[in-house]
């Protein structure tokens, strides 16, 4: 297992999926309240208020309070440097041009200039997928980041705990993402430790 970061970035783009980061988020207070949670800082694409008030209702913004939410334009943000030592960043839900920007090197927003900030100094990064069908384009886009290091790790539910309504699967998915950070939660039974 990884170990725990102390300082995590979250971000979250315009792709369908935006309960993902929703319950990412919830999580993430709890574990803060508990005294438990990495330092937690959340960068927005342009198109992302927009998804969430459809999937998730309401503001974006008091979705994720009281995390710091940097505009997509700050790069004072202390993540878009290297220098500042932010340990590790999940995009959920990762749209496919942000993949794409990501995988070709293109740093022309605040979230695409932290996901190179975390490729370039071997930190963890986890995308988050949502799209389906995928074309050739982004299925290379993908392997790219994956050669590179990146943990792709699709918002793909999974039914073997038995998920009984739509939070629980939201809860496979979030779940092996927090595995993949470091972060191990008992949100769902792990494959072979429930009953048969």
């Amino acid at each position: 297992m990884r170990c725990p970061p102390e300082r995590l970035v979250v971000a979250i783009t315009g792709a369908s999926g935006a309960p993902y980061a929703r319950r990412m988020l919830n999580v993430l207070r709890s574990m803060r309240d508990a005294g438990t949670a990495p330092q937690v800082a959340v960068v927005v694409s342009s198109t992302a208020p927009q998804v969430w008030a459809l999937e998730c209702g309401g503001d974006l913004h008091a979705g994720v309070a009281p995390f710091p939410v940097w505009g997509g334009r700050d790069y004072n943000a202390p993540f878009a440097s290297g220098s500042a030592g932010w340990d590790a960043m999940v995009i959920v839900p990762c749209s496919m041009s942000t993949v794409s920007r990501i995988a070709h090197g293109l740093s022309d927003s605040l979230l695409t200039r932290a996901a190179d900030v975390m490729i370039k100094e071997k930190r963890t990064l986890v995308v988050v997928p949502r799209e389906t069908p995928m074309s050739a384009i982004h299925l290379a886009n993908l392997l790219r980041l994956a050669e590179l290091g990146v943990t792709v790790a699709p918002a793909m539910p999974s039914f073997y705990s038995q998920p009984t309504c739509v939070e629980a699967l939201i809860d496979t998915v979030v779940a092996r993402v927090f595995d993949h950070l470091g972060l191990g939660r008992d949100l769902v039974v792990p494959w072979g430790t429930g009953p048969t």
